[in-house]
C-alpha cells in the first residue's frame, strides 16, 4: 500500500479534514432526536467534547463552566495554574507581550517551580462546584502527581505528551511504566498523543481509558514544522478506530478514541467523529471564549520549552460566551459557534441516532468541497469564502 516517492521507498496517502465530505444517509433524523452523549470507563457525558489542557483555554473557572454545560476542560498540571497563586496576572502579561518577546516570556514564566500544594487547590475548587475534575501531565511526571491528583478528588487523569509510547528509553529519567500506573490509578487514564494503528493497539493493552490521537494539527503548535512529524487527522482517527475496534473484540474493553487538534468549525468535528471519533478535544475554537483566561490569544503546551520551542502564541479574538459556542445562537457565519447544532445536525443529516451510527457515516475524497460553487463568498470573502 502506498505511493512510490523514490527508489526503494513508500509513502502511504493520508487525508485531513479538508480534503474529505461526509454522503449524507439513506434515511435522516430530526437532530432534536439523537443523541449524542459518550461514555469513558461508565461515566456518561452529555457532549463528547473536551477543551484542551492549554493555559490560554482552560483555568479553573472555564472548567466550571464546561461541566456545567454538559463537557470536559483538563486542567494542566505543569502550567501556570500550578506555579502561580494569582495565575490571572501572569496571563495577561503573556497577552500583552510583543510578537517578538512573547516566546522569551513564556519561556521565563515557565520556569517557576510547580507547587503541589497548589494542583490540589485546583482541583478542590473544580469539585466545589459541582462538576469533573480532569487534570493533565507529561509521561514523567505522573507518578507523581497523579496520587495527589486522587487525593484531592479528581476524576479523570490524562497523560500527554507530543507522542506517547508504551516503550520510552531514557537514562536521564525515570520512565513511566504506563501498564503499572493505569492499574495503581483508582480513576480512569487518558493518555495521548498517537496516530497509528500499532502504538494504539499497545497503549490500549496497557489498560489506559481513553486514546488521544493527533500529532501536531492544533492551531498554536508547530510540531509537524519543527519536527516534520504528524498524520493528518481523518487518517489518523480511522486508524486509531481501527484499533479501538480490533482490541474490543478481542478483550470486549472499549476504549474510547478522542481526535485531539485541527478543529475549529463544526464541518472539522463531524469529520472527525466520521471517521471514528467518540469525542474530540479543542483548544483554538475555545480560546475565543469569554470565559477563556487567554484574553484572546492561544499558545501551545510546549511554546515554552526551553531549548525547542514547538508552538506560538496566536491570536484568535474573543468573539462570545463558551455557551454560544457550543450551543448557539451563532452570531458569525463561519462555523466557529453552536458546534453542538452542528454535530447534531449532521448527525440527523447521515441518519445517524448516535455517535457509533455516525461513526458509520459514508466518507469520500473531496479536495473542493470548501469551494465548489463558492464563487461569490470568495471574491467578497464571507461564509466559507474567508
Amino acid at each position: 500500500m502506498g505511493m512510490w516517492v523514490g527508489r526503494g521507498r513508500k509513502a502511504r496517502r493520508a487525508y485531513g479534514f479538508d480534503e474529505i465530505a461526509l454522503v449524507p444517509g439513506r434515511i435522516t433524523i430530526n437532530p432534536d432526536e439523537v443523541d449524542n452523549s459518550w461514555e469513558i470507563e461508565g461515566k456518561k457525558l452529555e457532549i463528547p467534547v473536551m477543551a484542551a489542557a492549554m493555559d490560554g483555554v482552560v483555568d479553573v473557572g472555564f472548567a466550571i463552566t464546561m461541566g456545567k454545560l454538559g463537557g470536559l476542560a483538563v486542567l494542566n498540571l505543569e502550567g501556570i495554574q500550578t506555579r502561580y497563586e494569582n495565575p490571572e496576572e501572569i496571563t495577561g502579561k503573556i497577552a500583552n507581550a510583543s510578537p517578538d518577546e512573547v516566546t522569551n516570556i513564556l519561556q521565563e514564566i515557565y520556569k517557576e517551580p510547580i507547587k503541589e500544594e497548589l494542583i490540589g487547590k485546583r482541583i478542590a475548587q473544580i469539585k466545589e462546584a459541582g462538576v469533573m475534575a480532569v487534570v493533565s501531565s507529561v509521561p514523567h511526571k505522573a507518578e507523581q502527581y497523579g496520587p495527589v491528583a486522587v487525593e484531592a478528588g479528581c476524576d479523570i487523569f490524562v497523560v500527554q505528551s507530543t507522542v506517547i509510547t508504551v516503550t520510552h528509553i531514557s537514562k536521564a529519567y525515570k520512565v513511566l511504566n504506563l501498564e503499572k500506573f493505569t492499574k495503581e490509578m483508582p480513576i480512569p487514564v487518558i493518555v495521548g498523543n498517537c496516530v497509528t494503528y500499532e502504538v494504539a493497539l499497545d497503549l490500549m493493552s496497557a489498560g489506559i481509558s481513553g486514546l488521544l490521537v493527533g500529532v501536531g494539527p492544533g492551531a498554536a503548535c508547530t510540531t509537524r514544522g519543527v519536527l516534520g512529524i504528524g498524520i493528518p487527522q481523518v487518517t489518523a482517527t480511522a486508524d486509531c478506530a481501527a484499533a479501538r475496534d480490533f482490541h474490543f473484540k478481542q478483550t470486549s474493553k472499549y476504549v474510547p478514541i478522542i481526535t485531539d487538534g485541527g478543529m475549529s468549525i463544526g464541518g472539522d468535528i463531524t469529520k472527525a467523529f466520521a471517521a471514528g471519533a467518540d469525542a474530540v478535544m479543542i483548544g483554538s475554537a475555545f480560546a475565543k471564549a469569554k470565559e477563556a483566561p487567554g484574553k484572546g490569544y492561544h499558545w501551545g503546551m510546549a511554546t515554552p520549552h526551553k531549548n525547542l520551542p514547538r508552538g506560538t502564541r496566536i491570536h484568535v479574538g474573543t468573539t462570545c460566551s463558551l455557551e454560544e459556542i457550543l450551543y448557539g445562537p451563532a452570531h458569525l457565519d463561519d462555523g466557529s459557534q453552536n458546534l453542538i447544532g452542528a454535530l447534531r445536525n449532521a448527525m440527523g443529516l447521515c441518519g445517524a441516532a448516535n455517535i457509533r451510527q455516525m461513526q458509520l457515516t459514508e466518507m469520500i475524497i473531496a479536495p473542493a468541497i470548501k469551494t465548489e460553487g463558492k464563487i461569490f463568498q470568495q471574491t467578497q470573502r464571507i461564509g466559507m469564502g474567508k
